[in-house]
């Protein structure tokens, strides 16, 4: 039994399988298409959404250095990411990477945890682009019906109409091929770094020092059984998460993580990239440098616009720019944060349907997914079924209730990717790498060290939610996936002695 689940996948055998014509995806990528797609995705509900929540009840001013703080938990995922999207460049991201290391029921849990992580991931920012719609709507003097507007502190039923039709057209783009949406994202992040470097330049103008006192807030107790009251923290680790203070920066950056999932969202498209061992580790991180800076700038010039106890949770930047007299400026964000969460909300469902698809092409999902469009030599099936659940998960569920769950999820991704670095260096050191994790194991151990460190401030409620994820996510391996893998039946065996 042991042996079973702990079965690993070549990794010359899982390039192999890309070239599959029924299962292989069409290789049309470069690097400046890969840095774009992780700008694109990283930029978003990070700076124009989440900013004024960590501010007004987390970090004050300090929002910068949770930034920071999250941005170097990412860099050293990312040195990771890009040696093993270098080394073995096929689509799945950590699910393909675990399979060649730790093995597969290691891999499928990850494979299990990253759809959940890029579904909700997805509907959290298809969410968020609804709200900004509304509110370009609102200013023109028109306002969406309670019940097919946004439900965020709404008691009355609703379907975010607005949210649900974003993922439903996305869906078709994405269908149709990787560079029709490579060359709408290009036009897209375009549009959305002139707004964030809009937001920096004019801002920096209408800064006023006192919002800066203090710099961190003094430390407050979290109240009892609010979500961040987590008992788990403080059974295991004898402290509890706090709002302002030192800790509260710690909270803030494990919440504000969110916004960097987007480079590890890069690594599934090492399948679709013309030379993925040169340009794989340009792209993620390449994406990573460039939005970690412009986080921080955007971070430090809203909180000194606006005192962070007054900053809007819904549209922070934008109501930032009303509340200093310049309205103007508060609708061209609006209008550039609309658009820019297009490309962050594409580019996640695409990395979750890059993961179902390499699944299936294991049999650990049905086989039927794993069949390309004939015309367009994209996934289509897993497409579309995951667009439409989507749509109704966007359409029916608040946006806070989605946000920590990813966190999660994608913290989970780096502490399996970085051990498996360690492991696959000791059992494959022959594999040809075009790029190399500096200071093994030194960088690895850090990187987990820095997840769990985050993964511990999230509130207890986030982890049950996982738990109950993760649980269900055995269930349906022990039920299905590991008597139905290529690996149980023998066909990797067979595929492998084929001429």
């Amino acid at each position: 039994m042991t042996s079973t689940l702990f079965r690993t996948k070549k990794v010359e055998q899982s390039i192999l399988d890309t070239e599959e014509p029924e299962h292989a995806l069409k290789k049309s990528l470069s690097a400046l298409d890969l840095t774009v797609f992780g700008v694109g995705v990283i930029i978003g509900t990070g700076i124009f959404v989440l900013t004024g929540t960590v501010a007004k009840d987390n970090a004050g001013p300090a929002t910068a250095l949770a930034f920071v703080a999250a941005g170097v938990a990412c860099a050293l995922a990312a040195l990771c990411y890009a040696e093993f999207a270098s080394t073995v460049p096929v689509a799945g991201s950590a699910y393909t990477f675990s399979y060649a290391s730790l093995g597969e029921l290691p891999a499928w849990i990850i494979g299990w945890d990253l759809v959940l992580e890029f579904a909700l991931g997805t509907a959290v920012v298809a969410v968020g682009w609804s709200g900004y719609i509304q509110s370009l709507l609102e200013n023109a003097g028109w306002t969406m019906p309670v019940a097919l507007g946004s439900r965020e502190g709404a008691d009355a039923f609703g379907f975010d109409i607005l949210a649900a039709a974003l993922v439903l057209v996305l869906t078709g783009i994405l269908v149709v091929g990787m560079k029709l949406s490579a060359r709408i994202t290009s036009v897209v992040v375009a549009i959305k770094v002139t707004v964030v470097l809009v937001v920096i330049i004019a801002g920096a103008f209408l800064i006023n020092g006192d919002n800066y006192d203090p710099f961190i807030p003094e430390e407050k107790p979290v109240p009892a059984g609010s979500s961040l009251d987590s008992p788990l923290i403080q059974l295991m680790f004898g402290w509890a998460p706090s709002n302002f203070g030192v800790m509260g920066i710690f909270t803030a950056a494990s919440v504000v993580f969110f916004a960097f999932i987007g480079f590890d969202v890069v690594a599934t498209a090492a399948e679709e990239t013309k030379n993925p061992q040169r340009d794989m580790p340009r792209g993620i991180l390449g994406s990573l440098v460039i939005c970690t800076t412009l986080y921080v700038l955007v971070s430090i010039v809203v909180t000194g616009m606006q005192h962070y106890s007054e900053l809007s949770v819904d549209a922070p930047l934008a109501d930032a720019f009303k509340a200093t007299g310049h309205p103007w400026f508060a609708g061209f964000i609006s209008f550039g944060a609309a658009v820019g969460l297009t490309t962050v909300c594409m580019i996640l469902l695409l990395g979750q349907t890059r993961v179902f698809f390499a699944m299936s092409r294991d049999g650990l999902l049905p086989r039927f997914f794993s069949h390309v469009h004939p015309r367009f030599k994209t996934p289509h099936r897993p497409t579309i079924l995951l667009g439409v659940i989507i749509a109704v998960l966007a359409g029916f569920t608040p946006l806070t209730e989605l946000a920590a769950l990813v966190n999660i999820g994608t913290l989970f991704a780096f502490v399996v990717v970085a051990i498996g670095v360690i492991i696959l260096r000791k059992q494959r050191p022959d594999l040809p790498r075009s790029f190399r994790t500096p200071w093994v194991p030194v960088i690895p151990i850090l990187s987990v060290c820095a997840s769990l460190w985050l993964m511990i401030n999230l509130p207890a409620e986030t982890w049950v939610r996982f738990g109950i994820w993760m649980a269900a996510g055995f269930l349906v391996y022990f039920l299905y996936g590991r008597t139905h893998s290529r690996l149980a039946t023998g066909e990797e065996a067979k595929a492998e002695n084929t001429p």
